[in-house]
């Protein structure tokens, strides 16, 4: 489900009018996240770290309002739940792209996206998703990455946050990941970022 904002009326107007049409609308920021507890937890379930942590980051994405905002030609919508759509590794060292339905209970998210990843892994070329309600998700689990950018099609509308994971890394017990955040300036703020973050964070450290 989805409600149409009004523009005219909406806080975000004159920050909506002055970034939509920009060339490059899309900013981004990395940080580092303490998935020290997170990875712990995943072991003590014996569940896929990488879809623990999808799950938190899904999770803390739908409690911030502007991380559901997508445009639709000239209108903007707020969506009720927004779903990740993730990169998925397969044997032979390509990806393939994947949609899964997101559920704040995490074993029934789990049960279906690990159908969804098999389903992916085996099989071929690149079946793109559309879906306007999701969150563009990527894993580069090799690299402890600093910065980080992402192909674009300028020609196509696009306005759902895309969001990287990087290496886990371990220093002293403590572990951590680079999280690459990119967002559409017209719907999303700085402030609205640190909310994900902390959100994030907070989720991890459970």
């Amino acid at each position: 489900m989805k409600q149409k904002i009004d523009i005219e009326n909406w806080v975000r107007k004159d920050h909506y009018l002055f970034f939509k049409n920009f060339d490059e609308p899309f900013y981004g920021v990395c940080v580092n996240i303490d998935c020290t507890n997170a990875y712990q937890r995943a072991k003590e379930l014996k569940t896929s770290f990488f879809l623990y942590y999808l799950h938190k980051s899904t999770l803390a994405a739908n409690r911030v309002e502007a991380f559901r905002y997508r445009l639709e030609e000239n209108d903007v919508y707020l969506y009720d739940v927004i779903d990740p759509e993730s990169t998925v590794d397969r044997p032979n060292g390509t990806f393939g792209f994947s949609h899964m339905d997101f559920h704040e209970d995490y074993d029934q998210f789990a049960a279906e996206a690990s159908k969804v990843i098999d389903k992916v892994r085996n099989s071929t070329g690149i079946d793109l998703c559309a879906a306007v309600n999701a969150i563009h998700y990527s894993a580069v689990p090799w690299i402890n990455f600093t910065s980080l950018s992402h192909a674009r099609n300028f020609s196509r509308q696009d306005s759902c946050p895309k969001i990287s994971f990087g290496k886990m890394t371990e220093t002293s017990g403590k572990r951590s990941m680079p999280v690459s955040v990119h967002v559409h300036h017209a719907l999303v703020d700085g402030v609205h970022v640190g909310q994900y973050i902390d959100e994030f964070q907070k989720l991890m450290n459970e």
